[in-house]
């Protein structure tokens, strides 16, 4: 019997740590990892492992020291570095240490096991590795590595979002998951805030159909900031459908992970529409700004349940394919474009996006009885309604777009059938 390989990753992030965890054990490897490079370097000493992964920047411990002990006691290891910077000095201490390859992040499962099965079927001291050759060769050329310019393939996005963007999702800490929503909450906040300023005399300059456009095109910084500075947006959380249809965890995790991201985007949301009430930005244009949003808030609460859904659908198609898009770019630019186009298509076309609304309509309810209401009918315009008539359809709706037709679709033409690892069944 063939003796399985091992393998020790160290790296201080535990969603790296877990997600080579499975990543490993799916292709039959032993895996063990350390939160620390002491812990690292101690179970290196300690125990025989084929390849080591280490962690370039870790509190405690520099990677680079880490590997230099390891090498000292096991010179039969192959050695792998995990990192998103690379130098002139790292990559030729790495050539002389006879560190195998570099693997950045974020990675892929295949990037990474790609790098491990290269690193096990090369002798891994000895002559400089090709791949640290190349390496050292681009940085000393002081331009970018012509991977990072490569888009994923769909295939590799959906891999991504079912077992490392998904996942991370799911086991991110309660306050960060907090925090993060409702960062969210205010910069899709931001976008509608926007898109209200340029709304309230665009379509009288314009038209209606070019005014739409530009509203959707201002609306969309709201998703950029969401992407690319990073927070959690339940809409596009909807896609953690993909990891649970593969077993990376259950239902009831993905559910809790939704309701708590949801809370925090309303409370964000909210937040920010009193700072833009009490600021009384809403009087610009001699109070054309209030007056348009009181009438956004007052027409999204007087939508047929049925309307709501259906435009909640459209809507998370187009969001969730924005998010999806984004994750196949490797630059800020390729991310900027894979927002813009489908963001600006949902709010050009009037769909419904349920955290936006959690700032249309309360601004619109608190300038309810103000100046900017004047001469309108605003009976309907309450909390209650706003529940009835806008957050739950609109939520089933973006569910049902973004999980379903975005999430569950891509998993289902790609993902489907592919082993699970051993650590899934005892997520709960």
């Amino acid at each position: 019997m063939l003796r399985r390989h091992r393998i020790l990753v160290v790296d201080d992030d535990p969603t790296v740590r877990e997600s080579c965890e499975r990543i490993f054990a799916r292709r039959g490897y032993d895996v063990e990892t350390a939160g620390t490079g002491r812990e690292g370097l101690d179970r290196a000493r300690r125990g025989y492992f084929d390849c080591a992964l280490f962690d370039l920047k870790m509190p405690d411990m520099d990677g680079m020291e880490i590997i230099r002990h390891a090498r000292e006691d096991r010179g039969h290891m192959a050695v792998l570095i995990i990192t998103g910077y690379g130098s002139v000095d790292t990559a030729a201490e790495a050539t002389r240490l006879g560190v195998s390859d570099y693997v950045c992040k974020p990675f892929t499962p295949e990037e990474i096991t790609g790098a491990v099965d290269r690193a096990l079927a090369a002798t891994p001291r000895g002559a400089s590795p090709p791949a640290i050759d190349r390496a050292l060769a681009r940085i000393r050329e002081g331009g970018p590595r012509p991977a990072d310019y490569e888009h994923r393939a769909p295939q590799a996005v959906a891999r991504l979002v079912t077992q490392s963007v998904g996942v991370k999702k799911a086991t991110g800490t309660v306050l960060n998951t907090l925090i993060l929503g409702a960062l969210a909450g205010v910069y899709i906040g931001f976008g509608a805030a926007l898109a209200t300023l340029v709304g309230s005399d665009a379509a009288a300059t314009v038209g209606v159909g070019i005014s739409q456009v530009l509203i959707g095109a201002v609306f969309s910084v709201g998703l950029m900031l969401v992407v690319i500075a990073g927070a959690e947006l339940f809409t596009g959380n909807n896609l953690m459908v993909a990891s649970v249809l593969g077993k990376e965890y259950g239902w009831g995790r993905m559910l809790g992970r939704w309701a708590l991201v949801y809370a925090a985007n309303f409370a964000g949301a909210v937040l920010l529409a009193g700072l833009m009430y009490g600021s009384g930005l809403w009087k610009m244009g001699s109070g054309a700004v209030g007056a348009k949003a009181v009438a956004i808030a007052n027409a999204k609460v007087s939508l047929p349940f049925i309307e709501a859904l259906l435009r909640g659908i459209g809507c998370n198609c187009l969001v969730c394919l924005a998010v999806w898009m984004a994750l196949s770019a490797k630059e800020i630019a390729g991310k900027v474009l894979a927002v813009f186009f489908p963001i600006m298509a949902f709010v050009a076309l009037g769909y419904e996006h349920v955290v936006a609304n959690m700032y249309f309509v309360p601004m619109g309810l608190f300038l309810k009885g103000t100046s900017a209401a004047a001469g309108v009918d605003t009976s309907s315009l309450g909390w209650g309604r706003f529940l009835t008539a806008n957050l739950v359809p609109v939520t089933l709706g973006n569910i049902i777009g973004g999980a379903a037709f975005v999430g569950a679709a891509y998993w289902w033409v790609y993902m489907r059938g592919e082993k699970t690892g051993a650590s899934a069944a005892r997520r709960p």
